[in-house]
């Protein structure tokens, strides 16, 4: 019997043969710069300390001369360092608590869902498959109106729910950095279905009394990735007025959107859908930076509202019964993939090693000129990232990430236990999982975090931070009184 080749793959020597190219190509200025270097040391030691002043002496400098040098010097860095961008940080953040009165196990959720609509078992037993398919926990949390029978989706009733969540995670913040409301020089509040008047920003200019010259913007209507365009925008502004503090709030508001019709693409965020919020303290001020957590190095931001498809796959209109609702395309997930697709084309030079840069022009090259039947080669981005943040949209979303990014179960980790625990919050959903890491214990100084949003539109958007130090495990936030449960195992089908 003839012997079986090795698993080349596998194999270690293969395995170390590709670190050494990653280190060669990632230090090859630093390969080529340290003999150059030591070659002129040597060649300054062998001259001795005669021949160099003899040498300084010939080449006649005079004081005009060297004036003029000593100024170009002085203007060309003064013109560096005022063009470089200001520094964001984030100083710290919150993340809304519900009570434990909002829960709502499947049980509950699936008994209200009878006794709403006793007559139509069938879209009854269609919510009951996606609920045992989702990845969702039996600790979510629905606001109150919701949990009447039927739900009471009011005016009311979502500016009770939004005062709750909204304030709540903004009380959380300025007790946590200390910060009085009269510092905040820079309002961004985003939630994408309600929007009343006057706008939820200026809920919280009259709730905290904030300065009359406030720059305050309310974003609606942006989908689950509206908080990492919150960012930007903020960051924008920061770069524009110095010395000064950005408060960022996501959230979404669930009462007024409650689905009663029929329409199976409509009932999907009945199913997924839960309350949260999140409050963020950015800040352009230096002397923030000893105590701030992260720093914002990039946001890289993608639209595919250009493509009919892509723009009607998370759509609000009205079901034939007249019945108003969020539907959601069958699409969704390829939709989903070329805008992540269009995304990373763009991160990737900004964060990727040289290492991987090259192999993925080398594969392009081969594709383009050779055989275009070749595998295109995926970066990995596991070389440019510790800690990864996926919007917990669904766990089709996870599930899809982490195959097209080559990612270990541990990288999506944060995003399947946010959503088993806390469900889908939306624009929220990133805070909760940096949250988690948090508190593992896991974030250190100099780790990099990539956070992955996707909404409507249809837009795929990301941010990069750096963490400033080693972040302390916390002993309260969202995750105090459960973080020892977790990691749990989330089974393909929880039968109901």
């Amino acid at each position: 019997m003839p012997t079986p080749l090795p698993d080349f793959s596998n194999s270690v020597k293969l395995k170390y043969v590709k670190l050494g190219y990653q280190y060669l190509v990632n230090h090859f200025l630093t390969f080529l710069l340290v003999p150059i270097m030591v070659g002129i040391l040597l060649e300054v030691l062998r001259m001795g300390p005669d021949q160099i002043l003899t040498l300084f002496a010939s080449l006649e400098l005079d004081l005009v001369q060297t004036l003029c040098s000593a100024f170009l010097i002085v203007f060309i860095a003064t013109v560096y360092f005022m063009s470089r961008p200001r520094p964001v940080y984030l100083v710290d953040y919150a993340c809304f608590k519900p009570p434990v009165t909002c829960r709502v196990p499947f049980a509950t959720f699936m008994e209200h869902s009878r006794l709403i609509d006793p007559d139509d078992k069938k879209s009854v037993d269609f919510q009951m498959r996606i609920l045992e398919r989702s990845g969702l926990g039996e600790e979510t949390y629905l606001p109150p109106a919701n949990h009447y029978i039927p739900p009471n989706p009011t005016m009311e009733s979502a500016r009770k729910e939004a005062e709750m969540v909204i304030f709540s995670a903004i009380d959380l913040l300025l007790d946590k950095t200390g910060i009085k409301p009269k510092d905040i020089d820079i309002l961004v509040l985003n939630c994408s279905m309600f929007s009343p008047t006057p706008s939820l920003s200026a809920m919280v200019v009259n709730k905290y009394k904030l300065r009359s010259n406030i720059r305050s913007f309310n974003l609606s209507g942006m989908g689950c990735s509206a908080g990492v365009i919150s960012l930007d925008l903020a960051r924008d502004l920061l770069q524009v007025h110095p010395n000064s503090n950005a408060l960022v709030i996501s959230t979404e508001i669930i009462t007024p959107n409650y689905y009663k019709g029929k329409q199976r693409s409509m009932q999907l965020p009945n199913c997924l859908f839960r309350m949260g919020a999140a409050a963020i303290l950015l800040s352009n001020r230096r002397r923030e930076r000893r105590r701030a957590k992260y720093r914002l190095v990039h946001v890289v931001r993608t639209h595919k509202g250009a493509d009919d498809k892509a723009y009607r796959c998370v759509y609000e209109e009205e079901d034939p019964q007249g019945i108003s609702g969020i539907s959601l395309s069958k699409d969704l997930m390829a939709i989903a993939g070329e805008a992540l697709k269009s995304n990373i084309t763009t991160m990737g030079p900004l964060v990727l090693p040289a290492s991987e840069q090259l192999l993925f022009l080398f594969s392009l090259i081969g594709r383009k000129l050779i055989n275009p039947k070749w595998k295109p080669y995926i970066p990995d981005f596991k070389q440019a990232f510790e800690h990864f943040c996926i919007h917990a949209g669904g766990r089709a979303v996870i599930d899809e990430l982490e195959k097209n990014l080559q990612l270990e179960p541990e990288h999506v980790e944060p995003s399947r236990m946010t959503l088993h625990r806390f469900g889908n919050t939306s624009s929220s959903s990133l805070w909760y999982e940096l949250s988690y890491l948090e508190a593992k214990g896991r974030m250190k100084k100099g780790d990099r975090i990539w956070q992955i949003g996707f909404g409507s539109g249809f837009k795929c958007n990301s941010a990069v931070w750096k963490c400033n130090r080693t972040i302390k495990t916390p002993v309260d936030g969202p995750w105090a009184d459960s973080i020892h449960k977790y990691p749990v195992h989330i089974p393909e089908v929880v039968k109901l």
